[in-house]
């Protein structure tokens, strides 16, 4: 049975309460951390309900953890502006500027810092709007810090797994993603933003199998299956444009599974 306390907390959408000062550091943590995430964060929080980001501070930070909190959207985008922190962790629903605008102008002005997006809007068009806005991911309120944690360690995960390599090559066509260039062989390819999006994380996954899950997640934000035609006609195209005039295929078709780009 649960504290009190922390009933309470997780129907009004709180963290649950961080343990007490004294004990352990062992005891302190929601869960195990694992030994690839050692890595210290910096959190901006920007939630209006006091109580709630007080909460969520003293849970980042009995996680071993710094958070810094603001009240407002306007205070909520200077602060992330700053590009002080690791992640954002940001309240769809604010004062002065509401969560969603605030996360639009950071990514405006090239601010590609991870925002996970918090809500008591839950539906699915209310997650796919907060992903196109520009969040990297979306929990409804109420939640588990411990998932929420581990949702930002995914999220710092990926980021530096994405900056550590900047070119990918299969055969002779080679992305470069520092110039957004791609060229197979002495060829440059022109791409539209969601066909090099598409490429890149074909490419990012040389040799696997991509499914149509994945692909609707990670190139175009759909948590869900939309039952449309969208893949289709977007791999028809880019295998027109990587492969029409080469002597050999690189993009794939596996059948009753996905794609794989291969040389």
């Amino acid at each position: 049975m649960s504290p009190p306390g922390q009933t309470m907390q997780a129907a009004a959408g709180l963290p649950p309460r961080p343990a007490a000062a004294n004990s352990s550091p062992a005891e302190r943590l929601p869960f195990p951390m694992p030994p690839g995430d050692k890595r210290i964060m910096k959190v901006l929080i920007i939630e209006d309900d006091i109580e709630a980001a007080a909460y969520l501070k003293k849970a980042m930070e009995e996680a071993g953890h710094s958070a810094d909190v603001a009240h407002n959207g306007d205070d909520g985008f200077m602060m992330a502006d700053s590009g002080i922190y690791d992640a954002l962790v940001v309240d769809r629903m604010l004062p002065k500027r509401d969560g969603l605008s605030v996360i639009s102008a950071l990514r405006a002005k090239d601010d590609m810092t991870p925002a996970l997006v918090l809500s008591a809007l839950g539906e699915v068009d209310d997650r796919v709007t907060g992903l196109r806005a520009g969040g990297d991911d979306y929990l409804t309120k109420p939640y588990a810090f411990s998932e929420l944690l581990a949702r930002l360690e995914v999220l710092l995960r990926r980021q530096n797994g994405a900056e550590q390599e900047t070119r990918f090559q299969v055969g002779d066509l080679v992305l470069n993603r520092l110039s957004h260039e791609v060229k197979r062989g002495e060829q440059a390819i022109p791409l539209q933003p969601r066909e090099y999006r598409l490429l890149e994380y074909l490419m990012r996954h040389a040799g696997q199998v991509v499914t149509r899950t994945m692909l609707l997640e990670n190139v175009w934000d759909y948590h869900f299956d939309p039952q449309t035609n969208v893949i289709d006609v977007h791999i028809s195209r880019l295998r027109s444009k990587i492969e029409k005039g080469f002597d050999r295929p690189l993009l794939h078709t596996v059948r009753g599974a996905g794609y794989m780009m291969r040389d």
